[in-house]
């Protein structure tokens, strides 16, 4: 599959031929929901906790006499209706982790791939580098190979300090190496910029994946 690649400095160098998989139909994109769906419920903890009225201390003394006062009896202070008391049915810790098939991921990874390709918002860079750590040089190089607005994500094999410095103060801008990419952050972004040296990363895991 041939994919538009620019230079290092943001300038355009024509087109390159890249073993990026293809699929027809829907395959896989069902794989993808499942992965999203894991990689973020996983990312939760699951520590949220509440006490119920027989875990809060106190409320033990009947907080006023059971008739005369006009008001519906009480035999504790601690009721889910009071402030202060337990909570009716309110969170208790547990555990939000899902598994996913290893043929699963790597089919979804795949998919949200060529997905990627398709729909155009994937561009490479021949090595995405800076001359200083300097935020005015990194964004000089990114508008011409982004023009459109929106969330980016750079993806390297490894990057070098200048580009990770001057690249922290971009709110919209994210790093990742091509090692640890995964289903999520190709389906969050907006657009995203590989570099071909993690291209060949990436074709390394999905060899190994299908293998």
């Amino acid at each position: 599959m041939k994919l538009k690649t620019f230079k290092s400095d943001g300038s355009s160098s024509g087109e390159k031929e890249f073993a990026v998989p293809s699929f027809e139909g829907d395959k896989g994109v069902q794989a993808i929901k499942e992965v999203v769906t894991a990689i973020r419920a996983n990312k939760r903890q699951g520590t949220a906790s509440t006490k119920t009225r027989a875990e809060v201390r106190g409320g033990g003394k009947k907080p006023f006499r059971q008739k005369g006062t006009g008001m519906a009896r009480q035999g504790s202070s601690r009721s889910p209706i009071n402030s202060g008391g337990g909570v009716a049915m309110g969170p208790k810790p547990r555990d939000y982790s899902k598994k996913v098939n290893k043929k699963v991921k790597a089919l979804a990874f795949q998919r949200a791939l060529f997905d990627r390709v398709i729909d155009g918002s994937l561009v490479v860079i021949e090595e995405f580098k800076v001359a200083e750590a300097k935020t005015k040089l990194f964004v000089e190089v990114l508008k011409q190979v982004v023009p459109a607005r929106g969330s980016i994500l750079i993806v390297d094999g490894e990057f070098q300090e200048p580009v990770i410095l001057a690249a922290r103060n971009i709110a919209s801008v994210d790093l990742e190496e091509a090692a640890y990419l995964n289903t999520l952050q190709l389906s969050l972004y907006g657009t995203i910029v590989i570099t071909e040296a993690a291209l060949v990363i990436l074709m390394k895991r999905m060899e190994a994946d299908n293998s």
